[in-house]
Protein backbone atom coordinates (compact mmCIF):
# COMPACT_ATOMS: atom_id res chain seq x y z
CA UNK A 1 0.00 0.00 0.00
CA UNK A 2 1.22 3.99 -0.95
CA UNK A 3 1.92 5.93 2.10
CA UNK A 4 -0.42 8.22 0.30
CA UNK A 5 -2.95 5.83 0.39
CA UNK A 6 -5.54 4.35 3.28
CA UNK A 7 -8.98 3.28 3.80
CA UNK A 8 -9.39 2.24 0.15
CA UNK A 9 -12.05 -0.09 -0.26
CA UNK A 10 -11.84 -1.28 -3.85
CA UNK A 11 -9.05 -1.74 -6.01
CA UNK A 12 -10.65 -0.59 -9.12
CA UNK A 13 -13.47 1.72 -9.42
CA UNK A 14 -17.03 0.27 -10.28
CA UNK A 15 -18.84 2.46 -13.13
CA UNK A 16 -22.27 3.19 -10.77
CA UNK A 17 -23.69 5.81 -13.24
CA UNK A 18 -22.96 8.72 -15.71
CA UNK A 19 -21.11 12.05 -15.47
CA UNK A 20 -20.68 13.63 -13.19
CA UNK A 21 -17.20 11.48 -11.82
CA UNK A 22 -16.56 13.05 -8.62
CA UNK A 23 -16.61 16.24 -7.42
CA UNK A 24 -14.51 18.28 -4.87
CA UNK A 25 -13.99 21.48 -2.69
CA UNK A 26 -11.26 22.67 -1.23
CA UNK A 27 -10.19 23.48 2.36
CA UNK A 28 -7.53 25.06 4.49
CA UNK A 29 -8.38 22.41 7.27
CA UNK A 30 -8.72 19.14 6.15
CA UNK A 31 -8.99 17.63 9.66
CA UNK A 32 -12.04 19.96 10.35
CA UNK A 33 -13.49 19.34 7.46
CA UNK A 34 -13.29 15.48 7.33
CA UNK A 35 -15.26 15.82 10.76
CA UNK A 36 -17.70 17.89 8.83
CA UNK A 37 -18.31 15.67 5.78
CA UNK A 38 -18.17 12.19 7.95
CA UNK A 39 -21.27 13.85 9.41
CA UNK A 40 -22.67 14.93 6.26
CA UNK A 41 -21.95 11.64 4.52
CA UNK A 42 -23.63 9.80 7.04
CA UNK A 43 -27.07 11.05 6.16
CA UNK A 44 -26.43 9.22 2.73
CA UNK A 45 -24.98 6.27 4.06
CA UNK A 46 -21.69 7.10 2.60
CA UNK A 47 -18.47 6.45 4.64
CA UNK A 48 -14.80 7.42 3.89
CA UNK A 49 -13.70 5.81 0.58
CA UNK A 50 -10.04 6.63 0.22
CA UNK A 51 -7.72 9.34 2.70
CA UNK A 52 -4.60 10.80 1.55
CA UNK A 53 -2.98 12.10 4.64
CA UNK A 54 -2.49 15.90 4.88
CA UNK A 55 -3.94 15.95 1.34
CA UNK A 56 -7.69 14.68 0.78
CA UNK A 57 -10.15 12.73 2.18
CA UNK A 58 -12.81 11.35 -0.74
CA UNK A 59 -16.29 9.71 0.05
CA UNK A 60 -18.30 7.08 -1.94
CA UNK A 61 -20.15 3.92 -1.65
CA UNK A 62 -18.87 1.87 -4.79
CA UNK A 63 -16.26 4.48 -6.11
CA UNK A 64 -15.03 7.90 -5.82
CA UNK A 65 -17.79 10.25 -5.45
CA UNK A 66 -16.88 13.56 -4.10
CA UNK A 67 -14.14 14.52 -1.78
CA UNK A 68 -12.61 17.79 0.03
CA UNK A 69 -8.86 18.52 -0.62
CA UNK A 70 -6.32 20.81 -0.09
CA UNK A 71 -5.46 23.35 -3.08
CA UNK A 72 -2.91 21.15 -5.23
CA UNK A 73 -0.59 24.78 -5.67
CA UNK A 74 -0.10 25.08 -2.05
CA UNK A 75 -2.56 28.55 -1.78
CA UNK A 76 -5.37 29.45 0.30
CA UNK A 77 -8.87 27.42 -0.48
CA UNK A 78 -11.74 29.68 -2.08
CA UNK A 79 -14.77 29.54 -2.58
CA UNK A 80 -15.92 29.47 -6.43
CA UNK A 81 -18.43 32.43 -7.07
CA UNK A 82 -21.54 30.68 -8.68
CA UNK A 83 -20.31 27.20 -7.94
CA UNK A 84 -22.42 25.02 -6.35
CA UNK A 85 -22.21 21.19 -5.46
CA UNK A 86 -25.51 19.23 -5.48
CA UNK A 87 -26.48 16.04 -4.25
CA UNK A 88 -29.03 13.82 -4.72
CA UNK A 89 -31.60 12.40 -2.16
CA UNK A 90 -33.82 9.65 -2.22
CA UNK A 91 -36.70 11.19 0.04
CA UNK A 92 -37.52 14.46 1.04
CA UNK A 93 -37.04 13.64 4.99
CA UNK A 94 -33.00 12.75 3.43
CA UNK A 95 -32.89 16.58 2.42
CA UNK A 96 -34.26 17.50 5.65
CA UNK A 97 -31.80 15.69 7.31
CA UNK A 98 -28.92 16.20 5.38
CA UNK A 99 -29.62 20.33 5.55
CA UNK A 100 -29.76 19.87 9.69
CA UNK A 101 -26.94 17.95 10.04
CA UNK A 102 -25.03 20.54 8.10
CA UNK A 103 -26.35 23.46 10.28
CA UNK A 104 -25.88 21.27 13.18
CA UNK A 105 -21.56 20.56 11.57
CA UNK A 106 -21.44 24.23 11.23
CA UNK A 107 -22.74 25.05 7.98
CA UNK A 108 -25.13 27.69 7.22
CA UNK A 109 -28.57 28.34 5.77
CA UNK A 110 -28.77 29.52 2.33
CA UNK A 111 -32.29 28.39 1.40
CA UNK A 112 -34.56 25.80 4.34
CA UNK A 113 -35.98 22.69 2.99
CA UNK A 114 -38.97 23.33 0.74
CA UNK A 115 -40.28 22.80 -3.04
CA UNK A 116 -39.15 24.87 -5.38
CA UNK A 117 -40.29 26.45 -8.65
CA UNK A 118 -43.51 28.10 -9.61
CA UNK A 119 -46.91 27.28 -7.69
CA UNK A 120 -44.16 24.94 -5.24
CA UNK A 121 -44.01 21.90 -8.04
CA UNK A 122 -40.62 21.96 -8.44
CA UNK A 123 -38.17 19.41 -6.71
CA UNK A 124 -37.68 19.85 -3.04
CA UNK A 125 -34.40 21.32 -2.39
CA UNK A 126 -32.82 23.02 0.76
CA UNK A 127 -28.95 24.77 0.58
CA UNK A 128 -26.83 25.49 2.79
CA UNK A 129 -22.68 26.21 2.97
CA UNK A 130 -20.01 24.17 4.66
CA UNK A 131 -18.03 26.21 7.61
CA UNK A 132 -15.77 26.90 4.80
CA UNK A 133 -18.47 28.70 2.71
CA UNK A 134 -18.50 25.87 -0.22
CA UNK A 135 -22.37 25.92 -1.87
CA UNK A 136 -24.32 22.61 -1.66
CA UNK A 137 -28.18 21.56 -2.65
CA UNK A 138 -29.69 18.93 -1.51
CA UNK A 139 -32.76 18.15 -3.32
CA UNK A 140 -35.33 15.57 -4.58
CA UNK A 141 -37.05 15.61 -7.96
CA UNK A 142 -40.40 13.98 -8.31
CA UNK A 143 -41.93 11.56 -5.56
CA UNK A 144 -39.82 9.34 -2.94
CA UNK A 145 -38.25 6.20 -4.06
CA UNK A 146 -40.49 3.42 -2.90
Amino acid sequence: MNDMTVNLKITQPERVRGLPGHSTVGTGNLEAAGEFYDKLMAVFGIGRFLVQPGRAVYYGERTLEFGVIKPFDGGPASVGNGGMVAFEARYRAKVREAYATALRAGGSDEGAPGPRGENGEGPYCAYFRDPEGNKFLVYRAGPDEV
